[in-house]
């Protein structure tokens, strides 16, 4: 385990700590899973733009041609 030391605003700190509690763990603990959501996110973003890049705009549009042209079912409809 790394230990790391940072300086942040008493506002932030004060939240971590109430939201901790509410969730039963520790501040350690919330601060280790809001690091991994958040690098958990800017993974996926960057893999998303990874395979965009290797998308091609025909393909797209040849499946779209070979799918029924049909209404969506009533539960899927937005009125």
């Amino acid at each position: 385990m790394t230990q790391l030391n940072i300086t942040i605003p008493d506002s932030i700190y004060n939240s971590v700590q109430a939201l901790a509690t509410q969730e039963n763990i520790s501040i350690d603990q919330f601060v280790a899973l809001a690091l991994g959501e958040k690098m958990s996110a800017l993974m996926t973003e960057d893999y998303l733009l990874q395979r965009a890049k290797r998308g091609r705009r025909d393909k797209f549009l040849a499946v779209l041609d070979a799918a029924p042209d049909v209404d969506p079912i009533e539960e899927d409809q937005i009125d």
